[in-house]
């Protein structure tokens, strides 16, 4: 089923028209289909249910408590890397039993936190860490489970800003410091070691890096077994890569070759095996509706100004993102543009010279595959407001994060009483 097809040669959201949606929300403003949200997890979750699995969802990706909600429902557990998105699982009704706790700087006060909430695991991500939560879990009397993230140094093949696995990442401990780590971690008092993590980085298309890295995890649990260090799970983490561009693979066809991966290694681990997957449940289930202010032409180029900028989606500029992008209705009639922002800044761009249907001044375009990493990194540069979220079910669309104000966002400053 498709969530997201033109239907009268009009953009829809499920059984909702853009047109239609754009009327109801000031634009711009992100929309998340929940059942292309659902059908994701779904295929994930299904693909592997023949093994004893967690899946994992990694909330520094979509953080929306309707998102969060809506995944906690299909039984997903939550993958996080700070104190305020353990808050958010655990409001969403995700167990604590089903948190891993990943990150490289979590604080004595978030350790705590987690504690005392029985979370399922700490991914430790350095010796210093190590010892800073064995002094908290004493302190409290409260028993941490862990385990290591391991650094494989494996090329991920992926953006440099996004690779976790190699050696120079600020991620993980080196594969070579493991064994004597997890001896040192067994010997703690209130540590209990229970699993070995990675996570190698995001949008990784070439499965064969996958591979690799759990050749390597395998060894080590392998190792640890014959020193009598129990492993009651394996992280595989996430990272696996979605469709921007139609030339790229299906995250279908991915999942496939993932799999195949994942099936040949899974045998050899007497243990629960977790995954963290994100981009993948979340990405393609959402877009970002946007209203031309201006078309523009000039020096031989024509310019669509749009109302949304690069604070509301930074992927563009920050990662040289391509992001498709439609216009709401369809005519079948091309051109080259760049497609901008207000912000007051060059990099403030969506695509440059991109050739898409001709849109004009005060109609619609719809960017695609923003359902990840993209609203959670909205910010409120030059001013403008963090926009709003909706959430579309079948026919009916529910505002899932208020648009913010600009009387909100100042109320936000305080002015000491000396400068008043």
């Amino acid at each position: 089923m498709s969530f997201f097809e033109y239907k009268n040669s009009v953009q829809h959201i499920e059984q909702l028209s853009v047109l239609d949606l754009a009327q109801r929300h000031p634009t711009p403003f992100y929309c998340y289909s929940a059942g292309k949200i659902q059908t994701q997890f779904r295929l994930f979750a299904d693909t592997f249910s023949h093994l004893n699995t967690l899946v994992c969802f990694a909330v520094k990706v979509n953080s929306n408590q309707a998102v969060l909600s809506l995944l906690a429902g299909q039984g997903a557990g939550a993958d996080v890397v700070s104190m305020g998105e353990i808050k958010r699982a655990l409001a969403a009704n995700i167990p604590a039993q089903k948190i891993v706790f990943s990150g490289v700087a979590k604080t004595e006060l978030e350790m705590a936190f987690a504690l005392e909430q029985n979370i399922l695991c700490f991914n430790v991500e350095s010796e210093p860490e190590l010892i800073v939560l064995a002094n908290v879990a004493k302190n409290l009397k409260i028993t941490a489970n862990i385990s290591f993230r391991i650094n494989p140094n494996v090329d991920a093949r992926t953006h440099k800003k996004i690779s976790t696995g190699k050696k120079g990442d600020k991620f993980g401990i080196d594969i070579e410091q493991a064994i004597e780590l997890y001896q040192q971690a067994n010997s703690l008092e209130y540590i209990n070691v229970t699993g070995i993590d990675m996570h190698i980085g995001s949008q990784i298309s070439d499965v064969t890096s996958f591979d690799q890295a759990i050749q390597k995890i395998k060894t080590l649990y392998f190792e640890l077994k014959t020193l009598n260090i129990n492993i009651e799970h394996v992280d595989f983490g996430g990272g696996l890569a979605v469709q921007y561009e139609e030339d790229q693979p299906t995250e279908a066809q991915l999942l496939t070759q993932y799999a195949q991966v994942i099936n040949r290694h899974a045998p050899d681990f007497a243990c629960q095996i977790i995954f963290e997957p994100g981009r993948f449940i979340t990405a393609n289930a959402g877009v970002l509706i946007s209203k031309v202010i201006y078309k523009k032409e000039q020096s031989n180029k024509t310019f669509l100004i749009v109302d949304a900028g690069m604070n509301d989606l930074i992927r563009p500029t920050l990662y040289d993102a391509t992001h498709k992008i439609t216009a709401a209705t369809k005519k079948e009639v091309f051109e080259s543009v760049d497609v901008v922002g207000p912000v007051c800044e060059t990099g403030d761009y969506f695509a440059l010279d991109r050739t898409m249907e001709v849109v004009g001044q005060n109609e619609l375009i719809v960017i695609h595959t923003t359902g990840a990493y993209c609203a959670v990194a909205s910010n409120s540069y030059n001013s403008r407001p963090v926009i709003a979220e909706i959430l579309v079910q079948g026919d009916q669309d529910y505002v899932i994060r208020k648009a913010q104000t600009i009387k909100d966002m100042i109320d936000l400053d305080i002015v000491p009483a000396c400068l008043k």
